[in-house]
């Protein structure tokens, strides 16, 4: 595994798996700690705590991400200065349906590697990222999102994450912790998060169909084939489709249970 390139010590955790996922990544020799899984913010920040005295430096990955060679170059060359007073972002992108996507907007920046104690994970039900107080600082390389898998566990995460979107959208989350601002400045989570902002403004009747004709047409999703179109028509169109359904389905529950309340 890449990270074999940047540390010896691989640590995995494990919510709880009833397969042979633990005993396989013992035999690859990680390290497998588990803990009960209530949501990513807080498995991120468990470990996050759980190996803060241990390591003066953490990078995290998700299961389906590996990097590239430029960012292990990348990320040794960080270990080698020691530079604690620095977050670092890396670049992701994506790979869906065994193809790398170029286009289409299927690219951005993440907050992954940080000396300990200096980052946390935002408390959001969904697109949570690592926060910290420390200046960025923009590294070279890629991490690929591999998104293992079928389609039909994809839809499913995605049907799940839906849910969460939309409670977040309707304040599940918790707002009383810091999370990254949504503004036009020189961090693109920032101006990403801006860019979200702004498009769950617009009317909820078109707005899926206008992010569709962005993502695809305008930054050229089309130039990705048969995949493109796929995971266009999947993640812009029928995502956000199913969370502002669900916004709607959440609505007109509220709606019921204080007629109800009122009779």
């Amino acid at each position: 595994m890449a990270a074999r390139c940047l540390s010896p010590h691989i640590i995995a955790v494990d919510s709880g798996s009833t397969d042979d996922t633990a005993a396989l990544l013992t035999q690859l020799g990680c390290e497998v700690l588990t803990n009960p899984f209530v949501n990513y913010a807080a498995q991120r920040n468990w470990a996050i705590d759980t190996i803060r005295d241990r390591f003066d430096w953490q990078l995290h990955l998700d299961a389906d991400e590996v990097l590239d060679e430029l960012a292990i170059e990348a990320l040794n060359r960080v270990l080698v200065i020691d530079q604690r007073d620095i977050v670092y972002l890396l670049h992701r992108r994506t790979h869906f349906m065994g193809h790398l996507l170029r286009y289409g907007g299927a690219t951005n920046w993440h907050l992954r590697m940080f000396a300990s104690g200096a980052a946390r994970c935002e408390n959001r039900l969904y697109d949570q990222h690592f926060i910290s107080a420390l200046p960025r600082r923009r590294l070279a390389g890629w991490i690929d999102d591999l998104n293992v898998g079928n389609l039909t566990e994809w839809t499913h995460r995605h049907n799940r994450w839906s849910s969460m979107e939309a409670e977040e959208l309707l304040g599940g989350g918790n707002r009383s912790t810091q999370q990254i601002p949504g503004r036009m400045s020189s961090d693109p989570r920032e101006r990403r998060r801006y860019y979200k902002g702004a498009y769950y403004k617009l009317p909820r009747a078109g707005r899926a169909f206008a992010f569709f004709v962005f993502r695809y047409l305008l930054q050229l999703g089309f130039l990705d084939g048969s995949a493109g179109l796929y995971y266009a028509a999947l993640q812009t169109l029928w995502f956000r489709l199913l969370v502002d359904a669900k916004l709607t389905e959440f609505e007109l529950s509220e709606k019921a249970r204080n007629e109800t309340a009122r009779t």
